[in-house]
């Protein structure tokens, strides 16, 4: 991501999310410790210390390449709400109709200038109609999701809307209009401590036959066999009782 920052210069953000436990010894009551910064992500030091530091169980991590609104924190992702958070890729045109679909309650909580901000506040306003914004996510938050989803992409000239989305046990991606891959490593996989990205940056992960994960990114981040998500799929990756994926219909 530091390399991806060459282009991507307009900020950068680290979501983490610990088990309850590490939670409260850290005093985040909601499990998430969000970090950001304003600078471009290779050149910030203090975003090599965070990204190297970050432990948790699930991470979202931006890089901005700002095209609606300024550079400030405000408009530097991920964003927070409760225990959701939100990160963006792509810039979306048909912002009326997201704001006529959204409540004044959650209109009232927009701190920036984001379209990214505004989707947000957008999915939160289907959870809150269906009473779901404080539930475990469910299969009636997929649901829910799926339904703004898809009558986001029914829009003629909507734009990009590529996002993760994420409670700290559940993360909803979305794809439209850019790029979204996805790798699963797991227990079968060779343990590969140093990996070259596509540009020739060189990935150093210190990687156990016990761990498991899923990474889901804009781009391939390394040479591992990386999968790309179909155009207007929501995919849903569980963290409990281990990491797996499946796609919802579009």
């Amino acid at each position: 991501m530091a390399a991806l920052s060459e282009e991507h210069r307009d900020g950068w953000g680290l979501a983490v999310h610990h088990d309850p436990d590490s939670a409260r010894a850290s005093g985040s009551a909601l499990g998430w410790i969000v970090h950001k910064g304003l600078l471009r992500a290779g050149e910030d030091e203090a975003f090599h210390e965070r990204a190297a530091g970050a432990k948790g169980e699930l991470l979202v991590a931006h890089i901005r390449k700002r095209t609606v609104g300024p550079t400030s924190l405000a408009n530097t992702h991920p964003f927070q709400r409760g225990h959701w958070v939100f990160a963006h890729n792509g810039t979306i045109e048909d912002t009326a109709f997201i704001r006529g679909q959204t409540s004044p309650e959650r209109l009232a909580q927009i701190q920036g200038e984001t379209d990214s901000e505004l989707f947000f506040s957008y999915l939160l306003t289907r959870l809150d109609q269906a009473k779901l914004t404080d539930a475990p996510a469910g299969p009636e938050t997929d649901a829910v999701l799926r339904q703004a989803t898809r009558e986001a992409r029914a829009r003629p000239g909507m734009g990009a809307i590529n996002f993760l989305l994420s409670d700290g046990s559940v993360l909803y991606a979305h794809r439209l209009g850019r790029t979204l891959v996805l790798l699963e490593r797991g227990p079968h996989d060779p343990v590969v401590a140093v990996r070259s990205s596509r540009d020739g940056t060189v990935v150093r992960t210190p990687w156990s036959s016990r761990r498991h994960a899923v990474l889901v990114a804009s781009e391939r981040m390394t040479t591992e066999p990386w999968e790309d998500i179909a155009e207007g799929m929501l995919l849903r990756v569980d963290r409990l009782p281990e990491p797996h994926w499946r796609l919802l219909a579009a």
